[in-house]
């Protein structure tokens, strides 16, 4: 069994929180039993996350070897620069080490639903969205990589993984695939 689900901003990729203040998790969507994610979205993260009941699926979906693609719309505080956007593409160096070149483009901002809460926005600075393909995933790597170049993330939307698309999916949503 394969489910693509809209991940709402602010929700654990996981059925429980065992932390003090418990947060939102995927219990709350109706989800079928015996499922699991299939990788992960950070929390303040939205966007296409599979999840399936065949370990061997996962695997195939999640292991690098596999080189699955997995694509971003990514809105970034600040105007992207040929030279950021040169910096992306070609694998910027994080404290883990080099990451391997990304497919990037500077995009219109896309048509996606309100965030709750919104984005903070500074009337005095810019912001732009990127359109970013990886075949990476390490912890919190397109943030850190907007970082290095000097654009930080303020809104993160995973639209791609491999040939699966997020679609027509609002948040909270999810459909068997």
């Amino acid at each position: 069994m394969l489910i693509a689900f809209n991940k709402p901003f602010g929700v654990l990729c996981q059925f429980t929180d065992r932390s003090a203040t418990p947060r939102p998790t995927l219990a709350g969507f109706g989800l079928p039993a015996g499922v699991y994610a299939a990788g992960r979205l950070d929390f303040d993260s939205e966007g296409l996350l599979l999840l399936t009941d065949d370990g061997a699926l996962a695997h195939r979906l999640t292991d690098p070897a596999h080189k699955q693609a997995k694509r971003y719309w990514v809105q970034v505080e600040g105007e992207p620069d040929a030279a950021a956007v040169a910096a992306l593409r070609d694998g910027v160096t994080l404290n883990d080490g080099p990451t391997r070149p990304a497919d990037v483009r500077i995009i219109a901002p896309p048509a996606l639903w309100p965030r709750e809460p919104p984005v903070r926005l500074r009337k005095t600075v810019p912001d732009a969205w990127l359109d970013i393909g990886l075949r990476e995933g390490r912890n919190r790597q397109v943030r850190r990589m907007t970082a290095a170049v000097g654009l930080p993330t303020l809104r993160l939307v995973r639209v791609a993984i491999g040939a699966h698309r997020l679609g027509a999916l609002r948040p909270g949503e999810w459909e068997y695939r």
